[in-house]
């Protein structure tokens, strides 16, 4: 472990990025807070795997509400909108995907930052990732500076103090890479849920998120560990 490199706030979602993202936040010599966002996501089980995920991990735990459901949208908080399944990369990498969530990660960066604000820390830890990023638009590097900058000029800290850094540290990697390095850290990668269709805490196998999941698994010759209902 490095030396003690202050407080840290990582997004947590409960899923193979973020809870490799924590993991390395300890190993960095970081001390985390780990922040989930009930955003009204219909996989809501992955809140209950992040705080097994922080417990596992020993760091302290917040949830924090925010109805993004309310807007609609995406297939992630609308029952009527179904999450797409059996797409190949291609496809997952043509567009923006219905499973997107309007300015989620604006939205919780923003949430994150005022929780790094009010607890001391002074950098935000994230698990956008660039390379298998599925289409979505904030996920990528520019994203990523941009808040940056925004919160450097919009908060007391960033005008009076140190100010802010957003680290995505998995950003370049591939799932693959990522999977590797999760297993390395001993990250609990068992109780991760990455899945936008889970029933009874099974993942589908099917669905774009679960599809890249595989692949990084595969490429990384590491047996995924939880169950599926179908891998096909």
């Amino acid at each position: 472990m490095e030396t003690d490199r202050g407080g840290a706030v990582v997004l947590l979602s409960g899923g193979l990025d973020s809870t490799t993202c924590l993991a390395w936040a300890l190993r960095e010599g970081y001390t985390p807070t780990a922040l989930s966002l009930d955003y009204g996501q219909r996989h809501k089980e992955e809140l209950e795997r992040a705080r097994q995920i922080a417990q596992r991990l020993g760091v302290e735990h917040r949830v924090l509400r925010c109805d993004l459901a309310a807007l609609g949208g995406s297939a992630l908080t609308e029952e009527g909108l179904e999450v797409p399944k059996d797409r190949d990369e291609a496809s997952m990498g043509a567009d923006i995907p219905v499973t997107y969530v309007p300015a989620r990660n604006t939205v919780l960066l923003a949430l994150a930052l005022a929780c790094a604000e009010a607890c001391g820390a002074r950098t935000l830890v994230i698990g956008a990732n660039a390379v298998d990023y599925s289409g979505y638009p904030d996920c990528r590097p520019e994203f990523l500076s941009a808040f940056e900058a925004l919160a450097n000029v919009a908060t007391k800290a960033g005008v009076e103090g140190d100010g802010f850094q957003v680290v995505a540290p998995l950003l370049q990697l591939s799932k693959g890479e990522i999977v590797r390095l999760g297993a390395e850290l001993g990250a609990p990668l068992e109780l991760t849920l990455t899945c936008y269709d889970p029933r009874d805490g099974v993942s589908c196998g099917a669905c774009d998120a679960c599809q890249l999941r595989l692949k990084g698994f595969a490429e990384a010759g590491v047996e995924d560990p939880i169950p599926y209902r179908s891998t096909s």
